[in-house]
């Protein structure tokens, strides 16, 4: 998303890096124990993987340039290097439910990801928040976001979902179940009835399960196999084309939510789906990156 961002802004010098720390979970990283998490793991490898690939410039963790902006798609960790400098959050996508660890979290300005995504927003940190929806905007204000920094600009990756419908995944007309790395980031998840509902929702149809990239794939298969035998497993893949080949999508908390609702299929999520329908991500046909490279701009010039 922020690689798509930089491409309207041909007239500056772009760096890119891995979600980083430089705090006190640190000691975690030198632990081992946060393999899960963006700061390492599967996700700062993917990360990393991308930016070589795109032959973009990396600069882990800021440590090599003074820079004039930062752009984020997370502001759940602030590192000290950039706190004094202009900071753009862009929204990455759902966010999590506001349960009770998030108002511990609030209540007693604990550690913001100890909520997860649930407090994206709250680090008042940047200086302009760009959000999917207006949808969105009243739902980050309720959560105690300020207004006045919230642009509506749409988001990259979800304002162009009608897209996703020119592919060549194999297969169509299927019950696809997106799975999510729940008890890999330390939350509790019911699998098992998880995998039961979908098996009744898909009442004997085609069932395909994408699994989330930061599972456990092994363990994931095993269950499959057992309580929903005869489906198919992907690891990896194109989600967003899986979405748009399926007649009825399964989530929990994820993202694809959005897809599927716009591209018309029946949704079943933890969330209500009305909300869901209320915060749609803008079809803008996919100029959210120009948008908010055009906030960018306000601020460097």
């Amino acid at each position: 998303m922020l690689h798509s961002i930089s491409k309207h802004l041909p007239d500056y010098d772009h760096y890119f890096t891995a979600y980083y720390s430089d705090g006190i979970e640190l000691i975690g990283l030198k632990l081992g124990l946060l393999e899960t998490t963006c700061l390492s793991g599967t996700f700062r490898r993917l990360t990393e993987d991308y930016i070589k690939e795109n032959n973009l410039n990396m600069d882990y963790a800021g440590r090599n340039n003074d820079y004039d902006l930062v752009l984020t798609s997370s502001d759940l960790i602030i590192p000290r290097n950039i706190k004094k400098k202009k900071i753009i959050l862009v929204q990455e996508g759902m966010t999590d439910p506001q349960n009770w660890i998030y108002h511990l979290v609030k209540f007693f300005r604990l550690k913001r990801y100890f909520a997860s995504t649930s407090t994206t927003g709250l680090s008042n940190a940047y200086i302009a928040f760009c959000v999917a929806s207006e949808g969105y905007k009243e739902f980050f204000i309720r959560s105690g976001c300020k207004s006045d920094k919230i642009r509506v600009t749409g988001v990259p990756n979800y304002d162009n979902c009608k897209a996703y419908l020119n592919n060549d995944f194999p297969y169509k007309d299927y019950v696809l179940v997106c799975t999510s790395d729940a008890r890999e980031t330390w939350k509790i998840e019911d699998r098992k009835g998880f995998i039961l509902k979908a098996v009744k929702i898909a009442n004997g149809r085609q069932m395909i399960f994408k699994l989330h990239p930061n599972e456990k794939f092994e363990r994931a298969k095993r269950e499959i196999n057992k309580y929903a035998p005869g489906a198919l497993i992907y690891t990896s893949g194109n989600t967003d084309h899986m979405v748009a080949n399926c007649s009825v999508l399964v989530v929990t908390y994820s993202t694809m939510a959005y897809v599927g609702i716009i591209l018309g299929k029946e949704v079943h999520s933890r969330f209500d789906i009305e909300d869901l329908k209320n915060m749609i991500p803008n079809q803008n046909g996919g100029v959210s990156a120009k948008n908010i490279a055009e906030v960018c701009k306000e601020f460097l010039q």
